[in-house]
């Protein structure tokens, strides 16, 4: 594998695009009403950060949504470090539900998210109120053909798969514009990351390899 440069990692901010996105980083809060595992995974001041051409085209994709529908991005998360998934694994929901451990959430150093090369992205409309998108982000369902957070999950009212849509034709118009081919992950509707066999060519990142204002854990 190849060492990612941790020069590669950028942080994505509110003001960082033409039109501004909205940073919530769930996982730095363990009362946050959308993080499931209950549990501060993040320390309180971790920032958002994120592979430089996935972050391009995250900010190139808030200007296409906007344009097209007038609703913002709020970004929930994108590098969660080798510990971040460790401290996940280990929180008592996830030991209750061990079953959750591959299919719908990764193991340590599995995924683009451990390379800042996946990101999870909900949808706000002009008056701050989330767009409806069928389920929570982190949505977990045990069933893969019935999981209503899936993109092949049509059983759903029109407004809410033409929202999905939006979102998804976004993120896939960007990486067009900018080189780079966007996979919508199937069985979650809010992320968005390099297919794997461009993020597996490179190592996962852990906390401690991360320069300091980078460390999302410790």
């Amino acid at each position: 594998m190849i060492k990612l440069d941790t020069n590669d990692i950028i942080e994505i901010t509110p003001d960082a695009g033409s039109v501004p996105v909205m940073i919530d980083l769930v996982y730095t809060n363990a009362e946050h009403a959308e993080n499931i595992f209950q549990t501060a995974v993040y320390k309180p001041d971790a920032r958002l950060w994120a592979h430089r051409d996935l972050a391009a085209i995250t900010l190139r994709a808030a200007e296409i949504c906007y344009q097209n529908s007038g609703y913002y991005f709020e970004i929930k998360d994108s590098l969660r470090p080798v510990e971040a998934q460790e401290i996940m694994i280990k929180t008592p929901i996830v030991q209750k539900n061990p079953h959750w451990i591959g299919p719908l959430l990764a193991k340590p150093g599995i995924g683009g998210h451990p390379r800042g090369m996946a990101i999870d992205i909900v949808l706000r409309n002009h008056n701050g109120d989330l767009v409806p998108m069928g389920t929570a982000f982190d949505y977990f369902d045990e069933d893969p053909a019935k999981n209503p957070a899936a993109r092949t999950f049509t059983d759903l009212p029109e407004n809410i798969l033409k929202n999905r849509q939006i979102l998804e034709d976004a993120m896939v118009q960007a990486g067009g514009e900018l080189g780079r081919k966007i996979w919508p992950l199937p069985t979650e509707w809010w992320d968005f990351r390099f297919y794997p066999e461009d993020y597996n060519r490179f190592e996962p990142q852990s906390d401690h390899t991360l320069s300091e204002i980078q460390k999302l854990v410790f």
